[in-house]
């Protein structure tokens, strides 16, 4: 089947990575413009880009999807089937009637429709979540589900474990959508829109860890949001962030009653935090503007008071 392939970050890619090894490789793919990107600002290519030229795939970056232009560039590929995985711009009409629009969404539709649902899968606390592939409608994330698969959540699963492991699932998944789909076998079904849940953005403020929330809930925040985004901690003596990249709830036994919530204090050779209900120990830390450490690393550079 001949397809056109829009997408932008690095789950996108291994989408795009297994479409292209399929029957169904993209004629075109469409992704985001160049942004500046770190410290210097310079420009840099979105994860998509960079594969569709390392794949030997016809690229093209519009300002605006649904401009004229972008449309035009569209049809021109004469598609059978375009594809939309975690493309980052809302696609709008006269786009959305113009193709069969397959979109490739990381949750069980219809929760967690939305910008992050492998985030809030974790935070939730959920012990399985999945891939679904979709109709792409008006509404978010909202239109009819063809196909889905489950994957279990892990106790110990950050955001790069979870969503390396569910763009696999995808990339299978949509090939197994558009073999049916030339078949003349592949069946829609409407979501149930009374059992919705969705999965916002993450706000920049849900970054900085809130010593008024119970330790169980911040060690899934935390991995919730490495390696891509990151977690921090407001340290009390000058308030300066101090990141976290990997934590762990701390037996409560190891936890003495004068590690107050939002106090960072040693206990024996450990690192925690405390919260309103038990401690996080932090595994592996980032000082502002350094580098990434284990905690004994950052101790042996950082007296902290002893508990």
């Amino acid at each position: 089947m001949r397809t056109v392939f829009l997408g932008t970050s690095a789950f996108a890619v291994a989408v795009l990575e297994r479409l292209a090894e399929s029957s169904h490789r993209p004629a075109l793919v469409l992704t985001r413009p160049d942004r500046p990107r770190g410290r210097g600002r310079r420009p840099g290519a979105p994860p998509v880009a960079v594969a569709a030229r390392a794949l030997g795939i016809e690229l093209a970056q519009p300002e605006r999807v649904n401009h004229e232009n972008a449309r035009a560039r569209i049809a021109a590929a004469a598609p059978q089937a375009v594809v939309v995985c975690a493309f980052g711009a809302l696609i709008r009409e006269p786009l959305l009637s113009e193709h069969e629009l397959l979109n490739v969404h990381p949750s069980l539709l219809p929760r967690w429709r939305g910008a992050a649902p492998i985030e809030r899968a974790i935070m939730a606390g959920d012990e399985e979540t999945g891939v679904s592939i979709m109709r792409l409608t008006a509404g978010l994330d909202s239109g009819p589900v063809c196909l889905a698969a489950r994957e279990p959540i892990a106790a110990d699963d950050d955001f790069g474990a979870l969503a390396g492991r569910l763009a696999r699932v995808g990339g299978e998944l949509l090939v197994e959508a558009l073999a049916r789909a030339e078949r003349g076998t592949l069946h829609f079904a409407e979501q149930d829109d009374a059992a919705a849940t969705y999965a916002e953005k993450i706000a920049p403020e849900e970054r900085l860890l809130d010593p008024a929330c119970p330790a169980e809930r911040l060690e899934r925040v935390v991995r919730a949001l490495h390696p891509h985004i990151g977690a921090r901690i407001a340290l009390e003596r000058d308030h300066r962030l101090l990141g976290v990249r990997r934590a762990a709830q701390a037996p409560p036994a190891l936890v003495p009653a004068e590690v107050e919530p939002g106090v960072l204090r040693t206990v024996g050779a450990r690192l925690v935090w405390g919260t309103a209900r038990g401690a996080l120990e932090l595994l592996e830390v980032q000082p502002p503007g350094g580098r990434a450490m284990e905690s004994g690393a950052y101790l042996r550079g950082h007296p902290v008071a002893r508990a």
